[in-house]
């Protein structure tokens, strides 16, 4: 008894020690190389595996054996892939048994080339994606662990985990987007891929993101995460073949920025992005534009092509294919610092925005209503309005307040080519250059509009009707009557018109009819009508009695006085043939006239011009106009000291070329009474004496003209006509 039992203790030991040695160190041989061949082959038949020596350590508190191999290599075809180890557990049973069975298996690579593995991958199982992939893809370095489990039929359970790193990866999508210096962990499980701790210079701009998950719910992808950018001022150009058309239109030479962003979308099988939402917090600290594609300088005179932007914070979401934008920091306007706040939708193509700029350090000049916001004061500009997908623009509301001074429109509708289609309000209450109060309002009512107002000063809006090239038009399908009610309309700083009162309509884009009346300061009538005929010619008729605030315009006439003004002109096709009438009137300091009377030696005459002034009975000028160009058929004037006769043309702004003779009264007088009976009758038996007359002629640039002219000794007939129907006339 004692002898088995010191048997079994010895049997024991011995047992014991077997085990503790294979628990510890195991054994090594390749005696079942073949099977475990066979099983890692259960995952693609088209892997193989070689392997080396293996070692098997014995674990007996599960009844199992460890295997572990070093340097293993997956063959493939004529390629091969480089392991650091291979781990897997059999039971006891089925090693004692020699019916092999893995349970894991557990892979830990080297440090292999990211082309190395897809190539193999390809063969494996070859598709488009990994093609581009591959072709994309040109440096960096994979390391992973990959644990797998399997089920008693020697099948892949879900529960497989494969960890790992990629470091110094380079990838080129089609010379665009360089993706350089990619460093990531990542943990790849059912359905799931987790990235972590990603850097990398996308295009040389430094990103950085904690997470990025994907996950599959059936054939589809879910990706979100966060990324975050450095404070980092870079090369924009660089950005460029991402933003190609953006970047070519605005020219940016400097941006520097931080940025923490999430996102989340999802992407199915035929790598379709969908349902992409993107929050995005941009902190910018420099943004610089060297050339703006909007030409701000008319209104703001120290705007320059180079826009600089100051430390703008920036919240940008994108949800269900709606971008939302707002933001607000100091823009630089020339030297001076300004502060702007913008909201931006964009819903499907539909624009909508809402912006305000205050304007302090800068002057803010609007030339079409004359008016220019004091330097002292500041002023408050506010834009809200609707970018329609057929490239309309509505802007619900056009603000601009400064002090005691407000503009306003409401609802004005912009064609794609930026002409107006329709408008419901606009409100002007403010003092312009010359201190002038303009305080109206237009109002719709249903297709029709009504101006109303206590004052306005027209000079500017005069001035642009003279300059206005009738070929062009700022509406676009506008058919609208206007009645207009002004208690005070100002002509210039100190004439002015009362009790404006009419109408006028637009059809097809075009001023139709337009009448209007009005009483002059020193209550002298002025009236104005428009009108458009069958044969669609434009007949307008003028008539003031009081002319003098309308004559003053135009400088190189000084004192004008009294008179009775007619207008009538017939317009066609851009043509239109006139008849200017002014009665009993009398000018001075008129400078071509002075030197006219100079060079032809009439100094009493002259001086008549700049003391008292020169009295006309009768003036007349037939003229046409079309494209900037006026060709005077005739222009007589006839007066008790002088009288004239005149023709030729003026190119708008270019060139002046006129003609014609001058003669004082004395010498009309004589020729008249030289013409037998007549002349009797007409001018009586004393003739006067004196100079007999000049030719002249006018002729040069507007500010540079040049004057010349001849004695004549004779006048010729057209003159004594015209000068005897305007004697017979009176």
């Amino acid at each position: 008894m004692k002898r088995i039992i010191k048997i079994l203790i010895i049997l024991t030991i011995t047992v014991a020690a077997i085990v503790i040695y294979l628990s510890i160190y195991g054994i090594k041989t390749e005696k079942f190389n073949n099977e475990i061949t066979k099983n890692v082959s259960k995952i693609n038949k088209k892997i193989n595996i070689s392997l080396k020596e293996v070692n098997y350590l014995l674990n007996p508190l599960n009844f199992s054996i460890n295997i572990s191999a070093k340097n293993p290599k997956i063959l493939l075809q004529d390629k091969s892939l480089d392991l650091s180890d291979i781990n897997t557990n059999i039971s006891l049973k089925s090693f004692i048994t020699n019916q092999f069975s893995i349970d894991d298996l557990k892979i830990s690579t080297k440090e292999i080339k990211i082309k190395d593995l897809i190539s193999l991958t390809r063969v494996v199982k070859g598709s488009p994606q990994l093609f581009v992939l591959d072709n994309i893809t040109k440096e960096g370095l994979l390391s992973a662990n990959i644990n797998l489990t399997f089920d008693l039929n020697g099948e892949i359970k879900n529960n497989y985990k494969i960890n790992g790193t990629i470091k110094k990866a380079k990838f080129n999508i089609f010379n665009q987007v360089k993706i350089e210096d990619l460093n990531l962990s990542f943990n790849i499980s059912n359905n799931q891929l987790t990235l972590r701790k990603i850097e990398t210079n996308l295009n040389s701009v430094k990103l950085k993101s904690p997470l990025i998950k994907i996950e599959k719910k059936k054939d589809i992808f879910f990706v979100d995460g966060k990324i975050t950018k450095d404070q980092q001022n870079f090369d924009i150009s660089k950005l460029e073949p991402i933003l190609d058309d953006w970047i070519n239109s605005i020219e940016i030479e400097k941006i520097d920025f931080n940025s923490i962003n999430t996102f989340s979308f999802n992407v199915n099988k035929k790598l379709k992005l969908n349902d992409l939402k993107l929050e995005t917090n941009l902190n910018l600290e420099n943004f610089e534009i060297v050339k703006s594609p909007f030409n701000l300088k008319p209104f703001l005179p120290n705007y320059i092509e180079q826009v600089k932007f100051k430390d703008h914070k920036i919240k940008i979401k994108f949800t269900k294919n709606i971008l939302d934008i707002k933001g607000d920091g100091a823009i630089y306007i020339g030297d001076e610092l300004e502060q702007l706040s913008y909201s931006i939708i964009n819903n499907d193509g539909k624009i909508t925005f809402d912006t305000k700029l205050n304007i302090e350090n800068n002057p803010l000049i609007i030339n079409f209503l004359d008016y220019k916001k004091k330097k002292e004061d500041s002023s408050e500009i506010l834009l809200k309005g609707i970018y329609k997908k057929n490239k309309e623009l509505i802007f619900k509301n056009i603000s601009i307040i400064e002090k005691n001074n407000q503009i306003l429109i409401k609802d004005l509708l912009l064609s794609k080519n930026f002409k107006i289609k329709d408008l419901d309000y606009v409100k002007l209450d403010y003092r312009n250059k010359n201190d002038l109060l303009n305080k109206i309002e237009l109002k719709k009512n249903k297709s029709n509009f009504s101006i109303i107002g206590k004052s306005f000063d027209a000079a500017q809006f005069i001035n642009n009707s003279i300059d206005d090239d009738e070929s062009s038009t700022i509406f676009e399908n506008f058919n609208s009557k206007f009645d207009i009610k002004i208690e005070t309309t100002f002509l210039n700083k100190k004439d002015y018109i009362k009790n404006l009162f009419g109408n006028f309509s637009f059809k097809e884009n075009k001023l139709d009819k337009l009448k209007l009346e009005s009483t002059s300061s020193n209550n002298k009538k002025m009236n104005l009508s428009i009108e458009t005929n069958k044969q669609k010619e434009t007949i307008t008729r003028f008539f003031s009695n009081h002319p003098k605030p309308l004559i003053k315009r135009y400088d190189f006439i000084k004192g004008f006085e009294e008179g009775n003004l007619n207008f009538n002109s017939i317009k066609k096709d851009g043509l239109s043939d006139s008849v200017l009438v002014i009665d009993n009137f009398k000018v001075k300091e008129v400078p071509v006239f002075a030197k006219l009377l100079s060079l032809a030696s009439l100094q009493g005459i002259a001086d008549l011009l700049t003391g008292e002034g020169i009295r006309f009975t009768d003036f007349e000028m037939r003229f046409s106009s079309q494209k900037g160009l006026t060709e005077i058929e005739e222009m007589y004037a006839i007066g008790p000291a002088i009288s004239i006769l005149m023709d030729g043309y003026i190119e708008s702004k270019k060139l002046v070329s006129l003609r014609g003779t001058l003669v004082p009264a004395t010498t009309i007088n004589r020729s008249i009474a030289s013409i037998p009976l007549l002349g009797k009758i007409l001018i009586g038996d004393k003739t006067g004496e004196g100079v007999f007359g000049v030719s002249f002629k006018i002729k040069g640039p507007p500010k540079n003209l040049t004057t010349t002219v001849n004695p004549i000794k004779t006048l010729t007939p057209r003159f004594i006509t015209r000068t005897l129907e305007k004697i017979n006339k009176n």
